[in-house]
């Protein structure tokens, strides 16, 4: 998580969003770099609200406007398993190396996710809370040079994205049944990202 105080904007570490890239890009401009613990680093609107808005009220900023970066589903799903096929997690329970991607999809879609599939939702990331705290910048990830053009004006930078964390290629084919299965499942996925306007 990336805080420009100056320029009152909060920018989530959604994860798998190309967040890294930005922060390594942004920390000099950055008032407060949030890079551990993770559950921090990756704070979603809830945890936000929580722990950070109070401070910043308190410090004088009523008025944050917080941003996010949402990925195409199904990309972001593969985003995730070749993360997860990493050798570092060999013989993990979270290691999705001797799975395809229509079984790490189709467990993803369970109710009860076992732990190579429990990676959360986008759409719960960034869920508003009851007391109006909400992302006032969406972005899709695929448009980067409209989260680059909004990034430059507001903090009056230029941007040098570098590529980080990039995971290894691998083939991202859906079979139609589960990805049929994926679209009804977890409509509200899919509802978000292609609710994100582009002008």
């Amino acid at each position: 998580m990336l805080v420009f105080w100056k320029a009152r904007l909060v920018m989530l570490a959604v994860p798998k969003t190309g967040t890294s890239a930005y922060a390594k890009a942004l920390a000099p401009h950055a008032g407060m770099v949030v890079n551990d613990p993770p559950e921090l680093k990756h704070a979603p609107v809830y945890r936000f609200n929580r722990f950070f808005r109070p401070m910043f009220e308190k410090m004088g900023a009523e008025e944050m406007d917080v941003m996010a970066v949402i990925r195409e589903p199904i990309s972001w799903l593969g985003s995730w398993y070749r993360y997860r096929q990493r050798p570092f997690l060999d013989g993990k329970r979270v290691s999705t190396k001797d799975l395809s991607f229509d079984a790490f999809v189709d467990a993803y879609c369970r109710g009860d996710r076992p732990p190579f599939a429990n990676i959360g939702d986008q759409s719960k990331f960034v869920e508003p809370r009851p007391n109006g705290t909400e992302v006032t910048h969406f972005f899709r990830y695929e448009d980067q040079g409209r989260i680059v053009s909004f990034l430059e004006e507001r903090l009056g930078v230029e941007i040098d994205l570098p590529r980080e964390n990039v995971s290894p290629r691998r083939d991202l084919t859906l079979s139609p049944e589960i990805e049929a299965k994926l679209r009804r499942k977890c409509a509200a996925e899919f509802a978000l990202w292609e609710g994100i306007g582009s002008e």
